[in-house]
């Protein structure tokens, strides 16, 4: 005798039954017909996973096997036995490629896994299993249009729930080649998701931790044409556009950080004084770049006065103090030729730059020595 059996409602882990694997006649008076009538009744999860796992092994090619293996990844998700899901789900997906619900189990036992690469893997792999479900035409038959409906609906939260397993995982994930995998595959699948401008600072720091300023500076500048007040963005761009020689974008990008920076309050949430030391030292090396890349213009007038600005902001950073006394000398010293009176600036600049360690010790040393046999003075 034959049976059809209701699968879908088997599946107490399920949000939607998908037909592919929900209905199968089955012969009673076959081994398997019987396995599989003991398996729709029994309660036991641990007898009912044994039951599973038998038929699995005895008849693998029965037409069965599709809700078996739909009966059984819940089974192994709830057990946290992450590695029998996956095979498991291959299977599925084999069989529909469709099938969002068992692709998102799957994405479920990266997770519970921890593993960067599963999560990137089965993100995309639940992704589109759930825009293939979520792309089903319309049925004809009006009594199946309320469960297509349903169907689509899942599916499409389903897609959704994929990027936000990439993001979180972004967020969880420590080794930034790690994050740069999953935060590449998050925008390559969805550019315009709802996590896409918050994990966007996560790949932007992934790429400086691993020293990919290009790919770096390309989320810099995405940021600031949508954001122009992102210090972080702006001082990062002013700094590679210096070391690209870029002189006029390099001056622009620092002005402007140091504008940003000087209007901004402290966020909501930040300490004043944490706040007041981050504005100094942004506003302070937007100063140093901008008066840097206005030097290398030979822009005396504005580098005189920007780099003197700038001093206050250097005190204890040799390592851009230096090069402001520097080029406030050479500033100062081009501008005497009109202005004599700048001289003795020249000489005290190039004067407490001699007093630093470090490359321009030595240049300003001959500095020093060049103004006083020019200019005799001490």
């Amino acid at each position: 005798m034959r049976l059809p059996i209701v699968l879908g409602a088997l599946l107490a882990a399920a949000v939607v039954a998908f037909a592919d694997r929900t209905k199968v006649d089955i012969n009673a008076e076959t081994p398997e017909g019987q396995l599989l009538q003991q398996i729709g009744q029994e309660t036991d999860t641990a007898k009912k996973r044994a039951m599973l796992e038998e038929f699995v092994g005895k008849f693998p090619n029965h037409n069965a096997i599709q809700w078996v293996y739909g009966q059984l990844q819940p089974l192994y998700l709830q057990a946290k036995e992450y590695d029998k899901v996956f095979p498991v789900v291959e299977k599925l997906l084999a069989a529909d490629a469709g099938d969002a619900e068992m692709a998102h189990g799957a994405l479920k036992a990266a997770e519970g896994k921890q593993d960067a690469d599963l999560v990137a893997k089965w993100a995309v792999a639940t992704s589109e299993a759930a825009r293939k479900a979520a792309a089903t035409p319309k049925p004809s038959d009006e009594e199946e249009v309320e469960h297509w409906k349903q169907r689509v609906d899942y599916a499409k939260q389903v897609d959704v729930y994929s990027e936000y397993s990439l993001f979180n995982m972004t967020l969880q994930t420590a080794d930034p080649t790690k994050k740069i995998l999953l935060a590449q595959t998050l925008l390559e699948r969805n550019p315009t998701s709802q996590y896409a401008a918050q994990v966007e600072p996560q790949l932007f720091l992934a790429y400086r931790q691993t020293n990919n300023n290009d790919k770096a500076l390309e989320i810099a500048e995405r940021t600031i044409a949508k954001d122009a007040t992102n210090e972080d963005m702006l001082l990062f761009a002013a700094s590679q556009y210096l070391d690209r020689k870029q002189w006029d974008k390099a001056a622009s990008a620092a002005a402007k950080t140091v504008e940003v920076m000087k209007a901004k309050a402290a966020p909501s949430g930040v300490d004043a004084a944490q706040w007041e030391g981050k504005r100094k030292q942004v506003v302070g090396s937007g100063l140093w770049l901008q008066g840097m890349a206005l030097s290398a213009q030979n822009n005396h007038l504005e580098t005189d006065r920007v780099l003197r600005e700038a001093l206050p902001y250097l005190e204890g950073n040799n390592q851009m103090l230096g090069p402001a006394l520097f080029n406030l000398g050479l500033a100062n010293y081009r501008l005497g030729k009109k202005e004599v009176n700048r001289i003795k600036d020249a000489l005290d600049f190039n004067k407490r730059c001699a007093a630093i360690p470090g490359p321009y010790q030595p240049l300003a040393k001959k500095n020093i020595a060049a103004i006083q046999s020019e200019y005799r003075v001490q």
